[in-house]
């Protein structure tokens, strides 16, 4: 597939680098990922998480492919199931610590972005940089609202944190917080077009300090994804991030450039951790 991409990574000030990332460009099944993990607690969930998730995923997508009278599950439901697999590799390892996620999963003119936590996808448009995923923080209405009802709190120290812990309310692991945090992901599938250009995959060590606008000109500026990513990074250091840093930039213009649409198109969001939910 002819997606160019750059990445870049900084420990910062932390005793040690939890993040992982993972690039898959499967040009048998036609499917390209980027996936940004950031663990808390260590780093062995996040390494697992980016070994692991995609696979799950062409796992589906081949057994899809071959049962096609039992009918087709959609993108974005493979990749929902890719993340519930993922966690439960996780819980059943016994690993104890946890991650945030924030994956990009292109294929055939199509994207499933996903996150579970406080990593973020964005995408270039004529327009602006969009954010396809929600920042999971557990004072956002609809997970304080989960969570309460579930018999769980939120309370604050520095930061809202679920049961006076966790900055986040979903993510993979963490078993000892279940059930007020989830590992259901948050999906959204949608139709590329000519007008993504560029995208950003990276944890909260860049945006914590940098505005989407901000980080999306840096890579609109440069002639090579690499440099790009480096020089975001570079940019979130120097305005004093001092948590783990991981960016990944994809420049899409070569995939995007021959799409017949100008304009993206969102199809459909799945978030079974909602207490109502539509797909």
């Amino acid at each position: 597939m002819e997606i160019r991409y750059g990445i870049a990574e900084s420990i910062g000030l932390r005793p040690r680098m939890e993040d992982s990332h993972t690039i898959w460009d499967v040009a048998e099944e036609g499917l390209f990922a980027a996936e940004v993990f950031d663990g808390h607690g260590g780093s062995l969930a996040a390494t697992v998480a980016a070994e692991g998730l995609t696979p799950h995923i062409l796992s589906l997508l081949r057994d899809s492919r071959r049962h096609e009278d039992v009918g087709r599950m959609t993108f974005r439901e493979m990749v929902r199931k890719g993340y519930l697999s993922t966690d439960a590799c996780i819980i059943g390892q016994g690993i104890e610590c946890g991650t945030a996620g924030a994956t990009l999963h292109i294929m055939d003119g199509r994207f499933c972005a996903a996150n579970v936590g406080d990593s973020r996808v964005v995408i270039d448009t004529d327009r602006e940089a969009v954010q396809l995923t929600v920042d999971h923080k557990p004072d956002l209405p609809t997970e304080l609202e989960r969570i309460e009802a579930m018999g769980g709190r939120v309370t604050f120290h520095g930061v809202p944190r679920l049961q006076g812990y966790l900055a986040m309310s979903r993510a993979l692991g963490d078993q000892e917080l279940r059930p007020f945090l989830t590992p259901e992901p948050r999906v959204v599938e949608g139709r590329l077009g000519r007008e993504n250009r560029f995208a950003l995959i990276a944890c909260d060590g860049v945006w914590d300090v940098l505005s989407l606008k901000e980080a999306m000109e840096i890579a609109r500026g440069k002639d090579d994804p690499q440099k790009a990513a480096d020089a975001i990074e570079r940019r979130a250091r120097d305005l004093g991030s001092t948590d783990n840093i991981t960016v990944i930039v994809l420049d899409l213009r070569a995939y995007t450039g021959g799409l017949d649409r100008q304009k993206m198109e969102i199809l459909g969001v799945l978030d079974k951790g909602l207490l109502t939910w539509e797909d």
